[in-house]
């Protein structure tokens, strides 16, 4: 780095922490060993603004919001009347039955985790409850809302923890990606059978109040904005697709207008309609050590959160100006959120699993082969057993990763893993960055060729891998392309049963658990469009398809990333 460099490198880094304004841009960077965990430098007050930034993710702060169901009406509507007439209505037009009878039970279908019992909420598991410090009735992700447009109704709708919070080994893990979402198939479903029903009938089979009318009706009339897509399986997320098509059925200007002729109008087929882009969210407790976003780093400026708003709010039909006042009249919400995101941090394996689950040694020399091999482009960790006199720190002490080394920028590199996610983006970049409104976010879509390697703390639990869900566990991964699993399923993480110690992820083949073969929707089957399991290779094999890891080299690797 030149002196000119260094100097402004500096400059920057002095100028946000005494200011407490991040480096959004497109040349921020992270200096080596160095995280951006408080973000907006709060110093000993970080703890206190997380908390507060975790309840903005667990209820929906954004009350200009497009889609809001009626909360009363639809808790009537699935609990107090079996025959009901819009029950019969939905049932007879959908052909099959709803397959849950409270809102509960919606819930678990929606694949929403359950908010921990008080005795839980602490340490990396702590998670507040949103109503002034009482469990909620309802799952993380369901967000109850009064807005400007009805206030005296409650509305639902859903949160950033439905899709940021998983659930490993029965315990819920905010940042952890909802491995189970049915968020997408919702809209789907919203889309298909909301516009049949008249707001009058809705009213009348609902007990609905007229306020309560009014929110269905404008309800209704947003979701002719809304594109929606059902994932290929259960466990993908189908946002980018969504909010493409979302934004093609608006109109060309500064603000995406919802011009009527848009909606009823024939427009050209947008790619994306056919064309599977599927992916998942990234774990929160990455976010510290990049600077740019999404799992192909297409975002290359703006705040990630904002950008969250954005693209979620084209998705529910809201009007654009109005998101943008919104977003200007709340700096302190969006300011809490981010670094409650930033600040997430990842579990430890001795979180879940005892001491004797740990071969130190063994990851040790794991460690080597991943240095070698691995932390070019992955980073490099610092555990604490290469301190002076770590062996007589306890165990889960020497397992502890001290620092992380990871890039400067935060790279893109294509592997030869599935392409189609990264393609996809080509395709609505353009529509994004002429919005007024990701002007003022300074937001700035770039189209990627590949995939961001990223920080791999917590990987034990991020399984199945890669951009797609593609390969269930790391002993899949280690394999050439031909040997992976071609199928497997994606079920739930309740059991000891449900997770494979060995291998760090997803059972297979007989080891799957019988109950899992149930569920059709989470059978994860690789010869399909965009769920592809190739690349990721180079680093096992060379091109001859010779081994450059000896099978113990792999199992040493496999122990120390379970400890990072």
């Amino acid at each position: 780095m030149g002196l000119k460099s260094a100097l402004l490198l500096s400059l920057s880094l002095i100028s946000a922490l005494s200011f407490g304004k991040p480096d959004w841009s497109e040349n921020a960077s992270v200096p080596l060993g160095e995280t951006r965990e408080d973000i907006y430098g709060f110093g000993e007050d970080l703890p206190r603004v997380k908390s507060e930034g975790y309840i903005h993710a667990l209820k929906w702060p954004v009350d200009v919001t497009g889609l809001l169901v009626p909360y009363e009406p639809l808790k009537f509507f699935l609990e107090e009347e079996k025959n009901n007439p819009l029950r019969r209505f939905i049932e007879r037009v959908a052909e099959s039955q709803l397959g849950y009878t409270d809102m509960d039970g919606m819930y678990g279908w929606l694949g929403l985790n359950l908010y921990p019992e008080n005795s839980q909420v602490s340490g990396v598991f702590q998670i507040p409850y949103p109503t002034r410090g009482q469990k909620p009735d309802y799952r993380m992700g369901a967000s109850l809302l009064r807005t400007p447009h009805s206030p005296n109704s409650t509305g639902l709708t859903f949160s950033c923890a439905t899709c940021h919070s998983g659930t490993f080994l029965g315990q819920t893990v905010m940042g952890l990606t909802n491995k189970r979402p049915r968020a997408n198939e919702f809209f789907v479903m919203a889309k298909k059978y909301i516009p049949m029903i008249p707001s009058g009938f809705f009213r009348l089979a609902t007990k609905a109040s007229y306020e309560e009318k009014a929110m269905f009706k404008r309800t209704k009339d947003n979701l002719k904005w809304v594109g929606s897509v059902s994932p290929q399986v259960l466990g993908l997320d189908t946002s980018l697709p969504h909010v493409a098509l979302s934004l093609h059925k608006r109109g060309d200007d500064a603000y995406a207008s919802k011009k009527w002729s848009r909606s009823i109008g024939r427009r050209p087929r947008h790619k994306l309609e056919t064309f599977v882009a599927d992916s998942k969210p990234m774990p929160w407790w990455n976010l510290k050590y990049k600077t740019r976003w999404l799992s192909d780093g297409s975002i290359v400026a703006g705040n990630p959160i904002l950008t969250n708003f954005l693209w979620n709010e084209i998705g529910r039909g809201t009007d654009l100006k109005e998101l943008e006042k919104w977003m200007q009249e709340n700096d302190e919400a969006i300011e809490k959120l981010t670094a409650a995101a930033f600040a997430t941090k990842a579990p430890h394996w001795l979180d879940f699993f005892p001491e004797s689950s740990v071969d130190i040694e063994l990851a040790k020399r794991g460690e080597i082969v991943f240095n070698e091999s691995c932390k070019k482009c992955h980073g490099r960790y610092e555990k604490r057993w290469s301190y002076p006199m770590a062996e007589l720190e306890p165990l889960r002490v020497q397992t502890q990763t001290a620092r992380v080394f990871y890039h400067e920028k935060t790279p893109v590199k294509n592997v030869g893993t599935d392409p189609q996610r990264w393609m996809a983006t080509k395709t609505f970049s353009g529509g994004l960055n002429k919005l007024q409104i990701s002007k003022w976010m300074k937001t700035v879509v770039v189209p990627q060729e590949g995939y961001v390697p990223p920080p791999l703390e917590g990987v034990f639990l991020r399984y199945p891998y890669m951009h797609n869900n593609s390969i269930p566990n790391l002993c899949a991964l280690m394999m050439r392309e031909e040997d992976r699993p071609k199928v497997f399923i994606q079920g739930p993480s309740q059991k000891a049963s449900d997770y494979d110690r060995e291998c760090l992820g997803y059972p297979v083949g007989e080891n799957i658990p019988k109950e899992w073969h149930k569920e059709r929707d989470a059978l994860f089957d690789t010869r399909k469009p965009g769920l592809r399991n190739t690349g990721h290779t180079q680093m096992f094999y060379d091109r001859d398809g010779n081994p450059r890891m000896s099978e113990d080299e792999k199992r040493a690797l496999r122990e120390y990333l379970k400890l990072l």
